[in-house]
């Protein structure tokens, strides 16, 4: 059996028992290994800044759902080492968090490159790649496409697996968002929100982080000319246990 195969095995016999799903967060380099520089930036400490945020939404927002890191402080894990992990967490699903380097601009995500276009994997890493476009198109960000690669984090995986690689850290335009707590925080939103639709996690309640900021929410019960009849109102609704309050436009 195929190993994608056995991941839905494992997940439907989860389902059954009720069963929290894993996904590992894989927080690219760390210690020794740098990763790319640029721009007063390491990719090291991006990728774990990004991991952690991940981690605390999935574990803040969703139920039925374990996550696993790679690292949670400033060490080196070897390549090998890390989808080992993984593998004996019989995880269900591996998430690698890079940063780009060499000059280019924008998002882009891999499949192992012995993969095919359709597979379990790949219609996965769309779920992921589906999430992020809003962020994308939300800070007019290059969308590099979805791409394989013989990467050893997604070759040596026994589940379905994904590496995503967040902006060009050498770009100054790309850099900037990278230093931006707002973009980071949306980007993390939107591969948790990603994340948890491959695993079927469910949503505990609405939060007030979405990465689509487009709605609102206002309730208004009166707009006067004259201050007398606002005041008038505002008794109204505080006799009635609410709690109002004037506006002045």
């Amino acid at each position: 059996m195929a190993n994608s195969d056995q991941t839905l095995v494992n997940q439907f016999f989860k389902s059954l028992g009720g069963y929290d799903m894993i996904i590992h967060l894989d927080a690219g380099h760390g210690g020794k290994d740098s990763g790319a520089v640029g721009n007063g930036l390491k990719e090291k400490d991006i990728t774990l800044s990004l991991a952690k945020q991940i981690r605390n939404i999935l574990e803040n927002d969703y139920s039925n759902i374990v996550v696993n890191m790679t690292r949670t402080t400033d060490t080196f894990v070897a390549l090998s080492k890390r989808a080992d992990l993984a593998n004996k967490e019989n995880a269900d699903y591996f998430f690698s968090i890079h940063v780009n380097a060499g000059g280019g601009m924008g998002y882009e995500d891999y499949i192992y490159d012995q993969l095919s276009i359709g597979s379990i994997t790949d219609n996965a890493r769309a779920n992921l790649h589906n999430a992020v476009l809003p962020v994308l198109k939300k800070y007019n960000l290059v969308d590099r496409g979805k791409k394989k690669a013989n990467y050893a984090v997604l070759r040596e995986t026994k589940m379905r697996a994904v590496l995503a690689e967040t902006l060009f850290i050498d770009t100054l335009a790309d850099a900037n968002h990278l230093k931006n707590p707002t973009f980071l925080n949306d980007i993390a939103h939107a591969y948790a929100k990603g994340l948890a639709s491959i695993v079927g996690a469910t949503r505990k309640n609405e939060t007030s982080e979405e990465i689509n900021r487009t709605t609102t929410y206002s309730v208004q019960i009166g707009a006067f000319k004259d201050r007398k009849n606002a005041d008038l109102l505002v008794k109204k609704a505080e006799n009635a246990g609410f709690k109002p309050f004037i506006k002045i436009n």
